[in-house]
């Protein structure tokens, strides 16, 4: 693809560098992911749409924040197999069962180690999870 980008003089690729558009059409100030022999660390993802959140309770925003984790590790070539932890960060510990029943339909064949905890977020969410995902360079 042209638009994939390319290593740096370390070998670093950058996915989505130039930052993206978040809530309110802010400005983000990172990476989507960056990519360094073999390993793919994903920035956390939430339940965004065209720089909205999605409406609805912790199982459709978690659905909608997995979906846009698997998008940027689909687009540097890595899937759902290849993810060896995931950070998770809800906003109220009640959905924790909730969270868990979405979760296991995307990584139940292959259950990374992972972490949740309860936090609020930056944004008018329930949930955002990130990844750390390895494939042999």
């Amino acid at each position: 693809m042209s638009n994939t980008p390319k290593a740096d003089a370390n070998g670093i690729i950058r996915y989505g560098a130039a930052g993206g558009v978040g809530q309110g059409g802010a400005h983000m100030p990172f990476s989507r992911a960056v990519q360094a022999d073999g390993w793919l660390y994903v920035s956390g993802q939430v339940p965004m749409e065209n720089g909205v959140v999605v409406e609805g309770n912790v199982i459709t925003q978690t659905h909608a924040a997995i979906r846009n984790l698997l998008a940027v590790l689909t687009e540097a070539g890595y899937g759902a197999e290849h993810v060896v932890r995931c950070g998770v960060w809800l906003d109220d510990p009640r959905d924790f069962a909730a969270f868990n029943k979405v979760f296991v339909e995307y990584f139940g064949a292959n259950p990374p180690a992972r972490a949740c905890v309860e936090s609020r977020l930056m944004i008018d969410a329930k949930v955002e999870i990130e990844c750390v995902a390895y494939k042999k360079p």
